[in-house]
């Protein structure tokens, strides 16, 4: 594991299913989109699934965004009618792509064994994000995280 991400920071993010993908554009426009993903190697993983999209995988805002301004964050919330269970966690880094088969391999195996729909799916041929995690900035209404 990182030295960036602690296990309470790890696990506080595992324990949420959906994390939203903060990149930006040439002209500084944000843009965020909701995620799955999974932590690993102290990395942070999402994959361009085949979910439909509008355009190909490659040619989605968030990947030409982090192609030309690598510096990304993901935000993992959560919300609750009661206030003191209220926290957050952003993962500030740098995102890329990933090319090495092996890592890809265990990439996969990660997201797999954290989200079912992705058991079957054919992630082997889907582009996949890897967001080298550089800060963390955690918040909990109950001071614990």
């Amino acid at each position: 594991m990182s030295g960036v991400l602690s296990e309470k920071v790890v696990a506080f993010a595992h324990s949420q299913r959906v994390g939203h993908l903060a990149t930006v554009d040439g002209d500084g426009r944000p843009h965020v989109v909701p995620v799955c993903f999974a932590v690993h190697g102290g990395d942070v993983y999402t994959p361009l699934d085949v979910k439909p999209k509008r355009v190909a995988p490659l040619r989605l805002r968030r990947v030409r965004n982090l192609l030309g301004h690598p510096d990304v964050c993901l935000v993992v919330d959560r919300y609750d009618e009661d206030w003191t269970r209220l926290a957050w966690v952003q993962l500030r880094g740098r995102a890329g792509l990933v090319d090495d088969p092996a890592e890809r391999g265990a990439a996969i195996a990660a997201l797999r064994a954290r989200y079912p729909q992705y058991r079957n799916a054919a992630l082997e041929s889907c582009p996949l994000i890897r967001v080298s995690v550089t800060q963390v900035v955690a918040w909990a209404a109950a001071g614990t995280l």
